[in-house]
């Protein structure tokens, strides 16, 4: 009963949330939202008009977030839940709806950005100050990128150059002896454009766990500092060097030094990380209809695990290459390509197999005529390790109204088991240990939306269902399961009116092991979130809020983390033309909770800004 009541109660908090805010229903124009999107189709185009659910978080919205995370402002939005081992650094999980972690992909500017030992994507390492803007894909996009993109796609655009010269820098200090400097430039002329920035920040941090640890791990407790420091390098080129032809160059790289505590070893683990893209394109038009682009990349992910006693290494490296067209034709974009990505990885821990190729071809329509949205993909991937795996997508969408549009869609997906997972050897016993004969998990998803605009506002609603068969678990041990069944349905409401901005979205989820009716660890029912700005002049003040329901540790559902609600307040005022100082306070109601079973989430804490960005 008192659980039911919990529910009712957090129901109300969010209804209550939503019709808070103040209606401005205006008889003029509606405006859809027309930002543009690449994520969805992997081409230009239009949010309004793909068939999928995207988030783009822009820059005024990172700035909001100064003293957070990557994965901490990914908690914010509407689909995603996250968990987090400790501060700024540790390891971080990101849900979308619902699915796991090695779930989701993340691309760098169309770079696959992640570790294949542990099979995740790798959002400590990336400061909020390289980036430009984030979309975030929800739904399977296995038809488009392949392995990985199960529960959706993440994808983070770092700063690029434009015409004229635009110079930026920006200070930070905080609580946990926070620093961070920021500094760098966008330039360019007619037929070449840059940019160079570059990063550094450091914080001595908080304890990053408790002593609840003990009782669900086999890490050490140790009540000291656990702090982390990073510096980080991104530069890009562009050059038009015919008309209609341009090179593209990119460079990012992150080196940092985590420290945390670890395994058997009751003291201070010293980590050592070195992040880094290198990407070479070449686009333009074969034919006035016919864009192709050509792409050379790679990215790594090294580590090194020092303490009193022992060494550890990981290295990953994915090297790929691309080719992909895209041909304007009276029925809509037709998109296709192919490309080969490698993985290597290597270290201490010994591998059976450490390296291993996937070929692929993919085949994409959207278009649009009328009031019907439509689209379609196709993709076939062949895994020198586990064989051949195609993948489909098809969505609709229909303007009932001029305010009014409805889409569905349906999509498959396949996830390849990590090198972990494999071939992991631990000489402990009842620690982790991998498993060979893991096999490849495959999904199926279907969704169903509306969105309806009134003025200036867009309220939206999404009902998916995600079941993923040969499920991996590792609780007791590595296996395939069955199958999961990820549901839930997502209420959004965004907009602006007069000097008011404001985004919500309410999210209910069932994430559930069908075979022991057990729930997903670390995924919350209930989960509600808002961002509330007032714009007066030379000020902007704001509020943003999160509030879960209780969730699980663990897949038998023995060990309960109980729900929270965290508060942070903003504000950020022009002193000059150019200049401005931004202020925030994080979990301002200092609440204690954990996202997993033993590791700290930060208290109060208190950051300041001086930001200079000439306009």
């Amino acid at each position: 009963m008192s659980f039911l009541f919990s529910k009712a109660r957090f129901l109300a908090l969010g209804l209550g949330f939503f019709l808070g805010f103040p209606s401005w229903a205006q008889t003029d124009e509606v405006r859809q939202l027309q930002e543009v999107v690449v994520t969805a189709t992997r081409t230009a185009t239009r949010a309004d008009d793909v068939m999928s659910d995207v988030t783009v978080i822009d820059q005024d919205a990172l700035r909001r977030n100064a003293g957070r995370s990557v994965s901490e402002v990914l908690a914010r939005m509407a689909g995603v839940q996250t968990s987090s081992n400790g501060g700024l650094g540790k390891t971080s999980s990101v849900f979308i709806r619902g699915a796991e972690n090695r779930h989701v992909l993340l691309l760098v500017d169309g770079v696959r950005y992640g570790s294949s030992t542990s099979g995740t994507a790798n959002f400590e390492s990336i400061p909020l100050e390289m980036i430009d803007r984030i979309e975030v894909l929800k739904g399977p996009a296995s038809a488009l990128y392949g392995s990985d993109a199960v529960g959706g796609v993440v994808q983070i655009f770092t700063r690029k150059g434009r015409a004229g010269f635009h110079p930026y820098a920006s200070l930070t200090a905080g609580e946990w002896d926070r620093a961070e400097l920021a500094t760098g430039f966008s330039a360019g002329t007619q037929n070449i454009s840059y940019a160079l920035g570059v990063q550094t920040q450091s914080e001595g941090g908080f304890s990053a766990t408790n002593p609840r640890l003990g009782s669900t791990n086999t890490s050490g407790f140790n009540a000291d500092r656990d702090g982390y420091a990073q510096n980080s390098v991104q530069a890009s080129l562009n050059w038009q060097f015919v008309e209609g032809w341009s090179l593209e160059g990119l460079v990012v790289q992150a080196d940092g030094v985590n420290h945390y505590d670890g395994g058997r070893n009751p003291f201070d683990v010293r980590g050592e990380s070195t992040s880094s893209i290198r990407k070479i394109g070449l686009a333009g038009h074969v034919l006035p209809a016919w864009k192709s682009r050509f792409e050379l990349s790679t990215s790594a992910d090294k580590s090194t695990n020092l303490t009193s006693t022992s060494t550890s290494r990981f290295n990953t490296e994915q090297q790929q290459w691309s080719w992909q067209n895209e041909v304007a034709t009276p029925v809509g974009k037709v998109f296709g390509g192919v490309e080969a990505l490698r993985e290597i990885v290597d270290g201490t821990q010994r591998y059976t197999v450490n390296d291993r190729t996937t070929q692929s071809a993919f085949l994409g329509l959207s278009g649009s005529a009328g009031a019907h949205r439509w689209q379609a993909n196709a993709r076939h991937d062949r895994n020198t390790q586990f064989g051949s795996a195609s993948t489909g997508l098809v969505g609709y969408g229909y303007k009932v109204t001029p305010d009014l549009r409805v889409h569905g869609a349906y999509g498959t997906s396949f996830k390849v088991p990590s090198f972990n997972t494999l071939y992991w050897f631990d000489p402990v016993p009842t620690n982790f240990q991998g498993n060979a004969t893991t096999q490849p998990e495959r999904g199926e998803n279907s969704e169903l939306g509306a969105s309806l605009a009134l003025g200036n506002q867009l309220l939206s609603v999404v009902h998916y269902e995600n079941r993923i068969q040969g499920f991996i678990t590792r609780e007791p041990t590595v296996s395939n399961i069955p199958y999961v069944n990820l549901a839930g349905w997502t209420l959004a409401l965004q907009g602006e009116g007069g000097r008011w901005t404001y985004r919500t979205a309410l999210d209910f989820l069932d994430a559930r092991n069908q075979l022991t009716g057990k729930k997903l660890a670390r995924r919350a029912d209930l989960q509600l979130s808002g961002t509330l700005s007032y714009a007066l002049d030379s000020w902007t003040l704001g509020t943003t809020l999160l509030s879960t329901s209780d969730t699980f540790d663990n897949a038998t559902n023995t060990v309960s983390l109980g729900g929270y609600s965290a508060l942070d307040v903003f504000a950020s005022k022009k002193i000059r033309k150019d200049w401005a100082i931004e202020g925030r306070v994080i979990n301002l109601g200092d609440k204690f909770y954990q996202t997993a079973q033993g590791y700290n989430q930060p208290g109060r804490a208190a950051y300041l800004t001086l930001r200079y960005q000439p306009q």
